[in-house]
Parts: structure tokens; C-alpha cells; sequence
């Protein structure tokens, strides 16, 4: 029988399966979408503080190229510097690629570029390492890779969302490889699937728009399913009975009778839907962001940041296999080249990240949301590879980012590497320093440990990493 549900396979046996109507539960109590309450709001029972601290992670999948963007090499051959010109930014002596003119302009007031990422460990489908701060998360070297949580997951654990009643951890998905989940924090602290819950422009793998519009309808209940009857404890009570034994062999039982109700909220109540409405923002707004797919994700993104949520992935791909930053070659699709594969998406991604930390400022959100963006990885020095006359192929020793907001130090490049863009100068930062910068801003403290479900005790820094001292 079809409901709102349905796209989350409910029937199927993922682990935890109700033979009955009620199977939302799956939803519910092990992620009503990807998210649960009874893991978060036990934290919050036991006391646990809450900041008013944010993330928003706009996640550059496919791995951009470092020299065609913020580290360029004017001075170099083509063959090293590319096709791209570069302009000078607000900061004397450093300069941006020409396509990035709005960010040149802001560096001095609004950004940071660390320009010397260590990304040997990192690797795509899945892009894990850099999202959950530990370099041995590499599904290709690693079965265990997917044990590791998210920083995400590993903020929802322990602080919780900024408000009541929202998720802690949401993403938009464009493929799941692209995105890194709860792993051993167990389901409930998944990301929720907030493109499931907002009507956006669906665009082809190649960044066409179709002219369709996704349904957004992740809150819609059918066949007489209602908000009074989820709120009704004992419509639910069979099917928490099943789950019992389960979550008992989980180690997920505890706070569930207190806690079941908020999980439920969750999907009834006004905060979330409400912050998936976009034609409630204000016309100016929604034309200043644009029409385009990931402008009107950066903007949902804000307002899930101001409903509540701590933590906030957009997968900025098209295609849901390696990601559409990942330009080989214009012989080699579906993703070109540097000249027509990564050439339309800087003037695009300049426009979208300075319109959304633009807007943060505007809204007083800026200071407790840092905004950083980044691939798993940068491009090779040498432009042609793999046969193409204008690709760049995956390059692991070293890569650049970009951050913003968090009431932190910015107007800086940070590191730097050598002449061609090839490896490290000085001041290499490694995934679990950007971990570590990230748990010191939400106030996450370093030498925090989490438990899995048999109670094995795993820090959230495996790995030695400092925040990045030049920031605070």
C-alpha cells in the first residue's frame, strides 16, 4: 500500500523490518528520514550543553581543481597554469582565478583559503575522509570505512540541534557515495534528507534543467494517515513493542518511551516544514540567491540553520556517480574538461557561496555558522591527462578550501605550495586538523569519546589533529 514513505523501502529488509502499516516506525525511531530523536534528546536529558554554533559544508564533489581556482600559477607554462587569467584579491599579493572576482573582492573581509590540504589519504565514492576528519576512512583501502561517523553525526551526538524540534545533521543528497553518515553512532544520527522535503528544479546528470520540479513531499501522508493519529501514543504502541528486543540488542532503548513523542513532533510539528518553504522566504531573497538548483539548496540551507539545525551538507554535484567537479577531460564524460567542465561552474559557485555568506551576515547568522567549502581532493599540476588536452586527473598531495563565518580570523591564505601547484610548501593541514577546527568552533570538546552499540569506546579525533591556530 503506497504512502509517504514509500521511497524509503520500508517493506525490505534493511535490518529493521515491522510487517505491518506502522513500518514508518523504521523511520521514526531508527531515522524518521535519515533522522531520530530518542539518541539526541537522551543526550540532551543527561544534560549536555548546547551552542548556538552552525555548520553549513558545501561540499564540492568530483575533487576542484586547486590551481584553476584558489591557488592559480600565473607565472607557469599552459600546460601548468591552465586556460584560465587570475585577478588580484583584497589581500595584497595573493590573487584568485578570473572566474572568482566576487570572492576576490570579500577575501579580506569575509573568507580564509587554506591552500595547503593534505588530502593523500583521500579518496571518492565515498568522499568520507575529509567528512569525518579521519584518513582512514577509505572504503578502497578500508572495509571498515563505514563505521566511521560524520562530524555531523558526531555534533548531532553531542550537542543536539540548535532548536527543538529540528534535525541536527541535514544534507542534500545527489549521491549517496558523496556523503558520509552515522556509521557506528548507529542510523538515528544520519543525516535527514532535507532535497526529500522541499520542491526544488530537477536538472539532468550534466546540469540541464528538465523544467520539473521534485515533489518535495516527505511530509505528505496518504491513505488517512494523519498527524492526529502519529501523535496518538497508542496507534504506535504495537509496533514499539516489536522494535523492543532490537533496539535492546542495539543499545538504543534507553529514554525511547520518554523521547518517542519528539521523534514524532519532528515530522508533525511546524519548525521543519516550515523551513522547507521556500516561497515563504521573502521574493528580494529568493531572487537575490537565483533560480538555479544549489542557489535555492544554499538558501534552504540558511534556513534550516535558522531553524535549528547544527550541521548542513550540500552535495553540489549533478551526478550521482564520482561528482561533477571531477573534470578528466573533455573527451572523457560526463564532466569535461577544465575549459568546459569546470569554466560554467566557477561563475556559478562565486555567485552561490558570497550570496549565502552575504546573507548570513544580513541575518545576524554569520558569526555561529562557519561555511566551508571543498572536494575531496585537488587536480594534477599537469593540464592533459588520460589522454585529453584539457582535463586534470585526481591529485591527493594536495588541495585547496575555502572558509567563512564562525566568528573566527579570516581575511588570510593560509600555506602554500610549490612553484607548479604540485605539493605542500609550508603549513600542511591535514583532514583531522579541519575536524578539530570544526569541533573547537560548535564547542565539541577534542578529546571527546563515543560509544557503538556494544559499548566500545572510540574517540572522535582518531588521528592527530589541531584546529587551525591561525583561525581563533
Amino acid at each position: 500500500m503506497a504512502h509517504a514513505f514509500g521511497w524509503m523501502r520500508p517493506r525490505e529488509p534493511e535490518g529493521l523490518v515491522l510487517p505491518s502499516r506502522r513500518n514508518l516506525l523504521k523511520a521514526g525511531v531508527a531515522g524518521i528520514g535519515g533522522v531520530s530523536l530518542p539518541g539526541l534528546l537522551a543526550a540532551e536529558s543527561r544534560g549536555q550543553a548546547r551552542s548556538g554554533k552552525a555548520v553549513i559544508l558545501l561540499w564540492m564533489a568530483g575533487g576542484p581543481s586547486h590551481i584553476d581556482t584558489w591557488d592559480p600559477k600565473p607565472d607557469r607554462p599552459a600546460e601548468n597554469r591552465g586556460p584560465f587569467g587570475t585577478i588580484p584579491t583584497s589581500v595584497p599579493g595573493f590573487r584568485f582565478c578570473e572566474h572568482y572576482p566576487k570572492q576576490a573582492a570579500l577575501l579580506s573581509k569575509r573568507f580564509t583559503v587554506v591552500r595547503s590540504v593534505d588530502a593523500r589519504s583521500s579518496n571518492h565514492e565515498p568522499n568520507v575522509v575529509f567528512q569525518t576528519g579521519n584518513k582512514r576512512a577509505e572504503a578502497r583501502t578500508n572495509p571498515e570505512t563505514v563505521k566511521y561517523p560524520a562530524i555531523g553525526a558526531i555534533a548531532g551526538k553531542f550537542l543536539g540541534p540548535r532548536l527543538p524540534g529540528a534535525p541536527p545533521y541535514a544534507a542534500f543528497m545527489t549521491g549517496r557515495s558523496h556523503l558520509a553518515f552515522a556509521g557506528r553512532l548507529g542510523p538515528g544520527f544520519d543525516p535527514f534528507l532535507a532535497n526529500r522535503a522541499a520542491r526544488l528544479p530537477v536538472l539532468t546528470n550534466v546540469g540541464q534543467d528538465t523544467g520539473k520540479v521534485s515533489p518535495g513531499d516527505f511530509f505528505t501522508m496518504r491513505d488517512g494517515l494523519t498527524g492526529e493519529r502519529l501523535g496518538e501514543r497508542s496507534s504506535l504502541s504495537k509496533g514499539l513493542d516489536r522494535l523492543r528486543d532490537t533496539l535492546e540488542r542495539e543499545g538504543r532503548l534507553d529514554g525511547l518511551d520518554r523521547h518517542e513523542r519528539a521523534a514524532i513532533d519532528m515530522l508533525t510539528g511546524p519548525r521543519l516544514r516550515r523551513a522547507m518553504e521556500l516561497e515563504a522566504e521573502p521574493m528580494a531573497t529568493r531572487d537575490k540567491f537565483g533560480p538555479h538548483l544549489w542557489c535555492q539548496q544554499a538558501l534552504l540551507a540558511r534556513r534550516l540553520v535558522e531553524a535549528g539545525c547544527r550541521f548542513v551538507t550540500l552535495d553540489l554535484s549533478y551526478h550521482t556517480a564520482s561528482g561533477t567537479w571531477d573534470t578528466h577531460g573533455d573527451n572523457i564524460p560526463p564532466y569535461g574538461g577544465i575549459s568546459k567542465g569546470l569554466k560554467p561552474l566557477l561563475p556559478l559557485f562565486d555567485h552561490l557561496v558570497t550570496t549565502l555568506v552575504d546573507d548570513l551576515a544580513e541575518r545576524g547568522l554569520l558569526e555561529d555558522t562557519l561555511v566551508i567549502a571543498q572536494g575531496e581532493f585537488g587536480r594534477t599540476p599537469m593540464i592533459g591527462t588520460q589522454g585529453s588536452t584539457d582535463g586534470r586527473n585526481h591529485w591527493q598531495e594536495v588541495m585547496s578550501l575555502l572558509m567563512a563565518g564562525g566568528d573566527l580570523r579570516h581575511g588570510q591564505v593560509i600555506g602554500s605550495t610549490e612553484a607548479d601547484g604540485g605539493h605542500i610548501a609550508n603549513r600542511p593541514v591535514t583532514p583531522a586538523d579541519m575536524a578539530a577546527t570544526i569541533y573547537r568552533h560548535l564547542g565539541v570538546p577534542l578529546d571527546s569519546v563515543y560509544q557503538d552499540a556494544q559499548g566500545q569506546p572510540f574517540p572522535i579525533l582518531p588521528d592527530e589533529g589541531r584546529p587551525i591556530e591561525e583561525l581563533f
